[in-house]
C-alpha cells in the first residue's frame, strides 16, 4: 500500500543505454530481470503522466577526461557514463516530454550538485518515487539524500535493480530502516493513482450535481 505525503514526483534514475540492447555500461554488473523491468517502468511513466504525477529523468554523465568523476573509481566500477557514448544516453524507450526535466548528475546521488531540489520545490513535492538503478549505488544514495532533505521516500522494488541480488536486497533493507513505508511496488503506485483519479472524478460529479440543483432553484 502506498502512503503519500504531499505531492508525489516520479524520479527515473539512470535508465541509460542509448540505442543499444546491452547494459548501459559494459563491465558494471546488473542483476537479471532487465527485460521484465523495462516495460514495467515504461507503463509506470505513462500512468504517472495520465494521473498528473510529474516525472523527472536523471542521467549520469562524465567528461571523457574523467576530470569530473571524483572518487567514483575508488570502488568496483571503472570509467562509466562517458559523455558522447551512445551507452550514456537515456535508453531508447525513455522519451522525456518537452515540459519534463532531464537532470544530469556527476555523482551517484541525484541530489548532489544538481538542480533536483529546485525542481522538487517547484512541484511542491513531499514524496519521491524512485525507479532505475543501481539499487545499491545511485538509488540508495539518492534515497538517503531525499531522506535527509525530509522527503518521504518510496522505492519501487520491482522497478529497481542492483549490481547483484544480494546487494539489491541489502540496500532495500537499509532504505526501509530509514523509512518504514519506503518499499512499494509498481502495482501500489498504479492503485494509488487510480484511487486519486476516481476521487477527483467523484468530487467533480458532486460539484456538477450541486450546480444543477442550484440552477433548478433559480
Amino acid at each position: 500500500m502506498l502512503a503519500v505525503t504531499g505531492n508525489p514526483v516520479l524520479i527515473v534514475v539512470d535508465i541509460q543505454g542509448g540505442q543499444g540492447a546491452g547494459l548501459p555500461t559494459p563491465g558494471i554488473p546488473v542483476m537479471p530481470g532487465r527485460a521484465e523491468r523495462a516495460p514495467r517502468v515504461r507503463d509506470l511513466i505513462a500512468k504517472c503522466r495520465e494521473g498528473g504525477v510529474p516525472v523527472v529523468f536523471i542521467q549520469e554523465v562524465h567528461k571523457p577526461s574523467l576530470v569530473d568523476i571524483g572518487r567514483e573509481l575508488d570502488g568496483a566500477e571503472g570509467p562509466h557514463c562517458i559523455e558522447g557514448d551512445d551507452a550514456t544516453e537515456l535508453a531508447s524507450w525513455i522519451d522525456p516530454r518537452p515540459e519534463e526535466f532531464v537532470i544530469r548528475k556527476r555523482r551517484y546521488s541525484a541530489f548532489f550538485g544538481t538542480e533536483l531540489e529546485i525542481v522538487l520545490k517547484a512541484y511542491r513535492a513531499g514524496t519521491v518515487l524512485l525507479v532505475g538503478g543501481l539499487t545499491d549505488v545511485c538509488i540508495h544514495l539518492t534515497a538517503a539524500d531525499a531522506h535527509q532533505h525530509d522527503y518521504a521516500v518510496r522505492v519501487l522494488t520491482d522497478c529497481v535493480a542492483g549490481s547483484s541480488r544480494r546487494a539489491h536486497d541489502a540496500s532495500l533493507e537499509a532504505i526501509e530502516y530509514l523509512q518504514r513505508d519506503a518499499l512499494v511496488t509498481a502495482a501500489d503506485v498504479h492503485a494509488w493513482i487510480d484511487a486519486r483519479v476516481e476521487a477527483a472524478g467523484a468530487a467533480e460529479r458532486v460539484e456538477a450535481s450541486s450546480d444543477e440543483r442550484m440552477g433548478a432553484r433559480a
